[in-house]
């Protein structure tokens, strides 16, 4: 407990939370910017080494399976010791699994590499770090939240384009290897300036009451025995689940339909940035408006613009769908976190907001790996998108059922609390 206490000190003077928001920006969009990669060592290693789409792309499902454990992992952790220390396992990580990737000589190696131990170290990032700003900036936590999964966009706009290049220049071993520098170099400093949201002033409005109006605090094994908690964690499975096969296999889609390589990673890095505005723009709405109604908002234009790919082949076409597409998919993101304080409280958010994105990175994870098995059976994508299409319609009407759960009588409370102690 020392070392939480000493983490949650912090200078006198201008309000801190904007520094701890800037860095865990930075460490998002390195650390899935950098996972995202994969999209564009797709076709490189696929020619290189002769393994099948399907093949590397299950490692695009073993990353999501990892991220999603380690994400539960991380969140708990967190919630005990801080964010602080989590993060910084999580950056030597991700930087060790990217220079051994580099040099691997076997599937089975990558699977290990890339597909463990980088996404091994990303898990330790997204959900601490969103709960640390939501802690922080109190009423206006959707805003945090936002920024937080902005990260995602500007990783991807950033590295995609970026790491098509280094391929185009060294070769994607030598690709890996700087990524994996760059990872140390940026992402650990970041780390050190994280700090724990202090008990008193305008970070602790939202700790004072637990959570909106009516949310209810209890233990964490209460809070996935409920419906409210599942239909959260549905809904973001099949959020994620819909959208993960067209963002991963977006660029080779896009060469497979004739546009030259370096304009098919712009249109994954142009997606990457209208998600920035997408995700910026439903946190805001959201602190107004609600996170529910804004969520479906943001799941029906996903769910139709997934669809509208297999009308679309030319470059002008793609790039205007995947602006869009961007915008879509990225406002939902920062939603579901809100969704969980709202509905749960604050207290146990980081181990609660890390089950239902051990669940939503499970649908990231088969989303993606349909996609190769798809083009590989049938040698197109247009099935890959009318299934995502119908999974992202799933996702609108279980975001539609979205309830947050009845109060529990005071001695359940009582009971579940003695619970907990024992």
């Amino acid at each position: 407990m020392r070392g939480r206490a000493a983490s949650a000190s912090v200078p006198s003077g201008p309000f801190y939370g904007w520094v701890v928001l800037g860095a865990a920006f930075v460490i998002i969009s390195m650390s899935i910017g950098m996972l995202f990669t994969l999209a564009v060592f797709l076709k490189p290693i696929e020619e290189a080494m002769g393994w099948s789409r399907s093949s590397i792309g299950s490692v695009g499902f073993l990353n999501w399976v990892v991220m999603g454990l380690g994400g539960v992992v991380a969140g708990f952790v967190s919630d005990r010791v801080g964010t602080r220390a989590v993060v910084l396992v999580g950056s030597a990580l991700l930087g060790l699994g990217l220079v051994l990737s580099s040099q691997v000589t076997a599937l089975w190696q990558f699977y290990l590499t890339f597909g463990v131990l980088v996404a091994g170290g990303v898990s330790a990032f997204y959900v601490p770090l969103t709960v640390l700003a939501i802690k922080w900036f109190g009423d206006r936590r959707g805003m945090a939240a936002a920024v937080v999964s902005a990260g995602n966009g500007a990783g991807i706009l950033l590295l995609s384009p970026l790491t098509r290049w280094l391929v185009s220049t060294l070769d994607w071993r030598g690709a890996l290897l700087i990524l994996g520098d760059l990872a140390w170099l940026l992402v650990i400093p970041c780390a050190l300036l994280l700090r724990d949201a202090p008990v008193g002033g305008e970070a602790a409005r939202s700790v004072r009451d637990g959570g909106r109006a009516g949310a209810i605090s209890r233990p964490p094994l209460l809070v996935v025995k409920t419906w409210p908690f599942w239909a959260v964690a549905l809904t973001h499975f099949g959020c994620c689940a819909a959208h993960a096969g067209p963002i991963f296999h977006l660029v080779t889609h896009a060469i497979d339909q004739g546009v030259p390589r370096m304009a098919a990673a712009g249109i994954l890095g142009l997606s990457g940035f209208s998600s920035i505005f997408g995700r910026v723009g439903t946190g805001i709405v959201a602190d107004r408006l609600g996170a529910k109604p804004t969520l479906i908002a943001a799941l029906i234009l996903q769910a139709a613009t997934i669809l509208a790919f297999l009308v679309v082949g030319d470059l002008a076409g793609l790039s205007a769908l995947g602006f869009v597409f961007g915008i879509a998919y990225g406002g939902s993101m920062p939603l579901y976190a809100l969704v969980v304080r709202e509905y749960f409280g604050e207290q146990v958010l980081g181990t609660a907001y890390g089950a239902v994105f051990f669940i939503s990175c499970i649908g990231m994870g088969l989303g993606s790996y349909a996609g190769g098995v798809i083009h590989d059976a049938l040698g197109s994508y247009a099935w890959l998108f009318i299934a995502s299409g119908m999974v992202g319609s799933l996702a609108v009407v279980l975001a539609a059922t979205l309830r947050p759960p009845a109060p529990r009588p005071s001695s359940a409370l009582a009971l579940g609390a003695a619970g907990e102690i024992r």
